[in-house]
């Protein structure tokens, strides 16, 4: 299917053959009939696009401090490469169109094949939504009408946010799209409204549309406001433009009345004065999007809506509200439509949207398909890249599950430097395997897992996705006479993990042990294996410390939340423990966990005995700096030291023979680990980890996540 992607390294948009979505739980599918292009939001991406490195350094000064912080840790050369990765990654456009459900997931209730519905879909021909962001389309309203539903509704969130009563005056701020929607819905509401623009044929449809305006070039917004509002100032100032700016914001503040209502739903710079909203007592509140529920993973992900009772005006809902108002001829968006492409043409588009040339509305037209073409389109869930290389032999190819951040700038290399043979990889959207195809070459990209699990010709499946399918995909793999690569967590309950027991169990019956390998790479850095060698001379117990600055991740991530990601000890501390099982060479025998107080519970004390007397602390800390390096590890025994520092430098304290190694870049073992990896695979040798060293981490993690309750 063909599908709009933006290059975040020089802005240049393509429509892309993609292979075609599936919907998945609580997703809906729906073949797109029309979506539209926000200039003002959509320009902006383009611009950012366009913009030299230091250009888009100034733009975004967070991350430049996230970098400046990953350099001093991680090196110069690993912060340019993690850099251009992401500048490397495809951006997919658009959110708000209009299309025909051609498939529902479990759990989807109200919407069914046939239903013609808006939604935040991309620029695609099919596009894959949760339920929560979509909603059905009245017949009376038209394709072209119901492509504005969603950024129509962010002009509606901001209209509630400012809460407009009959008769209130109220001034807009920019008169792009999202702009002249505001003014039509509040008028709709009763109240009076004053547009401010640059530009005459906007301030022109704003008049139109029955708002006063004034050009903000030449004239006074401050004194226009003052003499709109019979000198009282203004109720309400909506700021829809898109300006990095902050004089919108601090005329805002002058236009109001005491208490008067400030809402940002543009962009605009925040350079304000106190003293303008102290001494009227203004409220100043920043709109989300669409309304509540937007980018809350259990709305839009989990598809738990929000009891109206308690919350009247959802994102969902919004989107109906406005269609609502379509419908009965309130809101009229045929005046805002400034050109129409067709989505093969939909670059040009793009070219209008970064020109000089006027535009407000931009449409996107697909072609019409019937119930033939559209299985057609879908069928096309694996799409051919290149041609395959020749296999070594039956079974002999990888196929990879997941092409995010990891998978595309540690795994992916790390396969391709050990010389594997790609055959597929799979994304569920398939805008990121397709990246990934093209940079690796790989033959085939597909946005079905299953492919992969049942092609013959591919003996080994690598799993990158989130860390609740790690279990299913394993065990699948098992099922299907595969070897399976696995990046952590191997699992998240001790359900999955039995689970997989069983599944192993059951094919070694079968035949040949299976071949079974979770990421755990620390244990194959060089300095690593330097320790075990320094330490294999030294007889008793050892005691190791482990400190890890983990930094902070929102209580909210996916990762921290236990359905999806399990907990960050399960997640990612399960890495340090594997670690610590390594380097003591003995199984664990017990363990505990302290937790600090705190609102993701992420910050923890482990500890870990072994069965031969050593004993191990992994200090996993979430509420330190990221200026500072992350991890740290000393060993004690026998009289000796050795300190790990960061996987960059080993320091020997009373090691004769021993006194440093240092590394001129990081190497935490991640193309070791993988080349082990393969290596088993090819010589059917042993696996590099033991399956029972395997679930014994896997075990000991989950026990100790379950501590902090």
């Amino acid at each position: 299917m063909k599908q709009l992607l933006q290059n975040l390294r020089d802005g240049t948009t393509e429509v892309a053959e993609v292979p075609a979505p599936r919907a998945g739980p609580g997703e809906v599918l729906i073949r797109t009939r029309r979506s539209l292009v926000s200039a003002g939001t959509e320009r902006m991406l383009v611009e950012f696009g366009r913009a030299g490195l230091i250009a888009k350094a100034r733009q975004q000064p967070d991350k430049v401090r996230q970098v400046v912080d990953k350099v001093r840790t991680d090196g110069l050369i690993p912060t340019l490469e993690a850099v251009r990765a992401k500048l490397d990654q495809p951006l997919p456009l658009g959110y708000s169109s209009v299309g025909t459900v051609i498939e529902v997931g479990s759990g989807v209730s109200g919407l069914a094949p046939g239903d013609r519905v808006a939604s935040n879909g991309r620029h695609a021909e099919i596009v894959c939504v949760p339920q929560n962001l979509c909603a059905k389309v009245p017949d009376a309203v038209g394709d072209e009408a119901a492509a504005f539903t969603v950024v129509g509704a962010i002009a509606l969130q901001g209209i509630r946010l400012a809460a407009p009563t009959l008769g209130e005056s109220v001034v807009v701020t920019g008169l792009g799209l999202i702009g002249l929607l505001t003014v039509q819905l509040l008028r709709s509401h009763g109240a009076r409204v004053l547009g401010i623009d640059f530009d005459a044929s906007r301030r022109a449809l704003a008049e139109a549309l029955g708002a006063q305006t004034i050009d903000a070039g030449t004239g006074d917004p401050v004194a226009a406001a003052e003499a709109f509002s019979r000198g009282r100032g203004v109720d309400a100032v909506i700021v829809t433009a898109a300006t990095r700016s902050s004089e919108p914001m601090r005329q805002a503040a002058r236009m109001c009345r005491k208490r008067g209502r400030v809402v940002l739903v543009g962009v605009a710079g925040l350079e304000l004065s106190r003293a303008d909203f102290y001494e009227k007592e203004l409220t100043l509140q920043v709109s989300c999007s669409y309304g509540p529920g937007r980018y809350d993973p259990s709305y839009e992900e989990g598809g738990q809506d929000y009891p109206v009772g308690f919350v009247r005006w959802t994102a969902q809902r919004n989107f109906e509200a406005v269609l609502d108002m379509m419908a009965d001829g309130r809101l009229d968006v045929g005046p805002l439509i400034t050109h129409r492409f067709a989505i093969a043409d939909a670059a040009k588009a793009y070219d209008v949207v970064g020109g000089a040339e006027p535009s407000l509305g931009i449409l996107l037209e697909y072609p019409a398909l019937d119930a033939a073409q559209t299985q057609e389109t879908l069928a096309r869930s694996l799409r051919v890249i290149g041609r395959a290389q020749a296999p070594e032999g039956k079974g002999a190819a990888v196929g990879v599950i997941g092409a995010g951040s990891y998978a595309t700038q540690v795994l992916l290399p790390a396969l391709k430097a050990a010389g594997a043979d790609i055959r597929c990889i799979a994304s569920r959207q398939g805008v990121s395997a397709l990246h990934a195809a093209r940079k690796f070459n790989i033959a085939t990209t597909t946005t079905e897992a299953a492919r992969i699990m049942a092609d013959p010709d591919i003996g080994a499946v690598v799993i990158a996705t989130r860390h609740n399918t790690h279990a299913r995909f394993v065990v699948d793999a098992l099922e299907a006479g595969k070897a399976a690569f696995v990046e952590k967590p191997l699992c998240l309950t001790p359900d999955e993990l039995g689970k997989i027991e069983a599944a192993y169990a059951k094919a070694s019956e079968a035949g040949a042990i299976p071949l079974l390998m979770v990421g755990f790479n620390r244990r194959f850095a060089p300095h690593v294996a330097k320790a075990r060698t320094l330490l294999a001379s030294v007889p008793g117990p050892k005691a190791m410390v482990l400190t890890v600055n983990a930094g902070a991740v929102p209580p909210d991530h996916w990762t921290q939340e236990p359905s999806a990601g399990g907990g960050r000890i399960v997640g990612e501390a399960c890495h340090f423990i594997d670690l610590l099982r390594h380097l003591a060479g003995a199984p664990i025998a017990e363990s505990s966990a302290t937790f600090l107080r705190s609102a993701a519970g992420d910050t923890a004390s482990l500890s870990l005995t072994f069965a031969d007397g050593s004993i191990g602390t992994v200090h996993y800390l979430a509420n330190g700096s990221r200026s500072f390096p992350k991890e740290r590890l000393e060993i004690f025994a026998g009289g000796r030291i050795l300190q790990l520092d960061n996987f960059r430098r080993m320091t020997g304290f009373g090691w004769p023979g021993f006194r440093s190694a240092r590394l001129w870049r990081q190497d935490k073992g991640q193309r070791a680990c993988v080349a082990a990896f393969l290596q088993a695979l090819r010589g059917g040798g042993p696996a590099p980890i033991a399956f029972s060293e395997l679930c014994e981490v896997s075990r000991v993690a989950i026990e100790l996540a379950r501590q902090r309750t």
